[in-house]
Formats: C-alpha cells, structure tokens, sequence
C-alpha cells in the first residue's frame, strides 16, 4: 500500500497513547533524542481508507524531534495552621515536541513454497 492509504495510527509514546496523522504535531513527555532526530514510535494500530483497521505491527511511524520544551509551571504552596511555617514548591515538566513524518505500511512477504 501508498504511505497517502493510510487516514491514521495510533501510537505509544511515554506510556500515552495518541491518535496521529501525517503532518501532526504532538506534545509528548521528554524523548531521549536530539532535537532534529527521526525516531520510530510503537504503533498499536493504523486505520487505512481502503481496507479498514490493520495491525499496527504492520506499519512503521517516524517522527522528527521538532524541540524540547518545559510545560506549565505547576506551584504547590504547604502550609502549618498556627505557625509561620509556609512553603511553596515548582515543578515544570519536560516534553518533547513531535512532528509525524510518515506512516507506512510494510508489505506482507509471501510465504515461499516447500517441499
């Protein structure tokens, strides 16, 4: 099948599971990768325009490693009633930014006939 079959995958990214199409661009949890980097993701499964759903152990998602950012500072303020005692906390998290490049579909190799 044409790498234009496929309408989506859905993929496994940080323990998340997201819904992509070519050309997106998805949020996910900081990657061990360069910024600039193809990366391949674990695909659970691909919907294509003509034949319905397929395994995803049959299709290949490359993404490039668009950048690195940190999310939204999260504050948590602790405090003791009756005392002075106060303390606020941050933490922002680390993400990466993906582009999906390609989703394509292996070709299925045909058995070759025994004796």
């Amino acid at each position: 099948m044409k790498d234009t079959d496929v309408t989506y995958a859905v993929v496994r990214v940080g323990g998340q599971q997201f819904k992509v199409s070519k050309g997106e661009t998805i949020v996910v949890d900081r990657v061990a990768a360069d910024e600039g980097k193809t990366i391949a993701l674990d695909v659970l499964a691909v919907r294509t325009g003509s034949a319905g759903y397929d395994d995803g152990a049959k299709a290949t998602v490359k993404a490039r490693v668009a950048g690195h950012v940190l999310g939204d500072k999260i504050r948590v303020g602790t405090y003791k009633p009756k005392s002075t005692f106060k303390k606020t906390r941050g933490y922002r998290s680390r993400l990466s930014r993906l582009t999906i490049e390609s989703i394509t579909l292996r070709a299925e190799k045909e058995s070759k006939g025994g004796a």
